[in-house]
């Protein structure tokens, strides 16, 4: 039986976040091809973490900066090591190198986080001419052109960290179709060590009968209040987007969930405004699908919101800006509305709350982007072909990556002696 080593940068929870549900598809992936999965993680267990038990995962706790790491993988000698964001190859991968050359090294990249993270420095640099909060919180989502983006994240440090992780790995999982685009058309990064992967599971809509217009009622915004998008976009609807709409529809109201909601998300909670601060919802669909609109205002981000998708795979339309719907539809029409605009944004949000038919055509339209954006190809199916291609001619496609070589002989040199030092100064304090 084939053995699969997932190194998480933290357990998976799918319930609390997009990146929890991409984790357990690929679990879900390799479950269904026979192979043999252990989960290994440096991060505390946490309360809502999935039951890997379920599909015969072995759970692994691991210690950063360990020699113990090193007995671990030698013994179980994987086929595979996947690492879950670029921050644990760095951490693990001169180890998995040294031990188990001949694993194949696949890196999930579940979003640019060096593309979040310059977005967000635009963000905060445009925020600082503001002289109060009210003001700070009513600053537009980030809009730069991907050669300026580029050009910036050519600069940032988490930018080149991130790059030389691809290089690092033989394979990495990119998300966004965009995300695609800008490492091999941008950064000049070979097709070969790319791979196209969004969201594996079944994108059409749920099962049942679906609420209908006059059903539902309220506005939801969901997302893990950990992820500063998240957490950003709560700010700019209470703030300057949800005055806006309560003004006109002054009996509607807003629920916003999240996981790990924080005490400065609970005093935004006011009913007096109609912000409700709901927390943990435990079945997110469940939410999404009673609620009449969709609210995601990210003014900076990355990757495929899964909030989004739910939201079209319950019939739920959404207003977002163009961060939240970037490659989620391609060519075609969103299921809902696009605005950057503060106040234009609020008007589509009313307008598509009390206009049924505009509310039907957006849900279709929505039905529509699942069917033929991300339905057309069995990423799975392309997912375990590349990866048995790689297996086969994996000295070929290493010689290949010349860089890869380079940056992993500099890079794990010098990891490895900060690591063996930081052991043996926790050995001896």
């Amino acid at each position: 039986m084939k053995k699969l080593l997932i190194i998480g940068y933290v357990w998976p929870e799918p319930k609390s976040s997009a990146a929890g549900s991409r984790m357990m598809e690929l679990i879900e992936l390799f479950h269904a091809n026979h192979w043999r999965i252990v989960f290994a993680s440096a991060s505390a267990l946490s309360k809502h973490r999935a039951d890997l038990s379920a599909f015969g995962v072995q759970e692994q706790p691991i210690i950063l900066n360990d020699s113990s790491f090193n007995d671990f993988i030698g013994e179980l000698n994987p086929a595979v090591v996947l690492f879950d964001r670029f921050f644990t190859e760095e951490q693990f991968g001169w180890r998995v190198e040294q031990m188990c050359p001949d694993a194949l090294r696949i890196l999930d990249t579940e979003d640019l986080h060096s593309l979040r993270h310059v977005r967000q420095q635009y963000l905060r640099q445009g925020q600082k001419q503001a002289a109060t909060e009210d003001e700070r919180q009513r600053v537009g989502p980030v809009l730069i052109e991907t050669v300026e983006l580029y050009q910036r994240m050519t600069e940032d440090d988490m930018a080149q960290r991130e790059i030389a992780s691809i290089y690092r790995c033989d394979l990495s999982l990119i998300i966004s179709q965009f995300e695609m685009n800008l490492l091999a058309d941008c950064f000049s990064i070979p097709k070969p060590l790319l791979q196209y992967c969004p969201f594996l599971k079944n994108t059409m809509q749920v099962h049942g009968v679906l609420p209908g217009f006059s059903d539902r009622q309220h506005f939801i915004s969901i997302g893990n209040f950990r992820h500063e998008p998240n957490w950003d976009a709560v700010l700019y609807l209470k703030h300057a987007i949800w005055p806006f709409i309560r003004s006109s529809l002054p009996d509607v109201e807003l629920h916003v969930y999240g996981a790990y909601t924080p005490p400065k998300a609970m005093q935004l909670h006011s009913p007096k405004q109609g912000f409700y601060i709901k927390g943990w919802a435990d079945d997110a669909l469940q939410v999404m699908r009673r609620a009449r609109v969709c609210l995601a205002p990210l003014r900076f981000g990355a990757g495929i919101k899964g909030k989004l998708m739910d939201a079209m795979r319950v019939g739920t339309p959404s207003v977002t800006t163009s961060i939240g719907a970037e490659a989620m539809c391609g060519n075609r029409p969103w299921g809902g509305q696009i605005e950057n605009e503060t106040q234009a944004f609020a008007e589509a949000a009313v307008q598509l709350y009390v206009d049924e038919v505009q509310w039907l055509k957006a849900q279709q339209r929505g039905f529509g982007i699942l069917t033929h954006y991300f339905a057309q190809d069995d990423y799975a199916h392309l997912l375990i072909e590349r990866i048995f291609q790689l297996k086969e001619n994996l000295a070929q496609e290493r010689q290949q990556n010349f860089v890869g070589t380079l940056l992993r002989h500099h890079f794990h040199k010098s990891t490895q002696y900060m690591s063996r030092w930081i052991e043996a100064k926790n050995k001896n304090p």
